[in-house]
């Protein structure tokens, strides 16, 4: 049984995640070498101090998600709401379809589970996550790493299983400027898809599994095909198309939308220059007008990572 005293500060890193993966459509995630770091300890008032990428918005102390789910979150549970004073170093780009919701919410639901002294299974922590998501994929592999497969088993829990790939992965994010919300993005999709269409989604998200699995990145290409949702988000999410035509030249292996977009994934060939694959692709969006910043990343072995403290 935790104490008072080690419950006072709590440490908290969490990676970013990119959903979907083409045609795996709210199933699968990959964890990302972007970080979300928060520490925590009890005030006698909430404050934020933050630091690293959007840091305005991560320093807002009105509607903030980490602090709105904490507070949800024993609220629900009947417990007290301790104040808590946060100071959070963030990598994760916000709003750009880069997993920082369910990296968010999961702090939100750990640093409540701390300080609330629930008893909560890494299963109910994902779940509570994913039902504030309305999907499990991001929180699966944002909690669990690697490449997470995941669905809801009831309307708190989740069912995951973890995955290291196979290999190594070389993986650069096309960010763009502007941000596009997970509501606009689903908005844009149909109620019906045919027959076609989703058996060749289910076909290509086997292959894309057995990619992983087997460190085959020669079928990245074919099995990152996607007609569920990529096809109608394409009109929001413009670097996708101009990148989609790289596949499969200049060391690019396969390209994906990151969770609903706009910034977009690609799998490079790692015995590639990565130096000479940003140059290109740069040169290719510059070609058709448009600019991002590209970051190179890895897959994220381990998932969140949580310290308590008693000093």
């Amino acid at each position: 049984m935790k104490t008072k005293a080690n419950q006072n500060r709590l440490d908290l890193l969490l990676p970013a995640t990119s959903a979907n993966l083409g045609p795996a459509f709210d199933a699968a995630a990959l964890a990302l070498g972007l970080f979300l770091k928060v520490h925590a300890r009890a005030a006698e008032q909430f404050s934020i101090s933050a630091s690293g990428r959007d840091a305005e918005i991560c320093g807002q102390l009105e509607n903030h998600l980490i602090l709105e789910t904490y507070r949800e979150v024993l609220q629900a549970e009947g417990k007290p709401i301790p104040p808590l004073a946060l100071r959070i170093a963030n990598q994760i780009p916000i709003g750009k379809g880069c997993g920082s919701s369910a990296a968010a919410r999961l702090a939100g639901i750990a640093l409540a589970v701390h300080y609330g002294g629930l008893r909560w299974s890494d299963s109910r922590i994902i779940g509570e996550a994913s039902h504030r998501e309305h999907h499990p994929d991001n929180a699966a592999a944002c909690w669990s790493g690697g490449l997470a497969i995941a669905r809801m088993s009831s309307p708190t829990e989740a069912q995951v299983v973890h995955i290291r790939p196979k290999g190594k992965w070389s993986l650069l994010l096309a960010v763009p400027g502007e941000s596009l919300s997970t509501e606009k993005a689903r908005g844009v999709l149909p109620v019906q898809y045919s027959r076609a269409d989703a058996v060749a989604n289910i076909q290509n998200s086997m292959l894309l599994l057995a990619a992983f699995v087997e460190g085959r990145r020669d079928l990245l290409q074919s099995a990152l095909e996607d007609r569920i949702h990529q096809p109608y988000r394409a009109p929001l999410c413009p670097l996708l198309p101009v990148l989609q035509k790289m596949a499969g030249t200049s060391g690019v292996l396969g390209v994906a939308l990151s969770g609903a977009g706009p910034s977009v994934l690609i799998f490079l060939d790692h015995s590639a220059s990565l130096g000479r694959a940003k140059a290109r692709i740069a040169a290719r969006l510059r070609e058709h007008g448009l600019s991002a910043e590209l970051i190179a990343t890895m897959i994220a072995e381990r998932g969140v990572y949580r310290k308590g403290s008693s000093k």
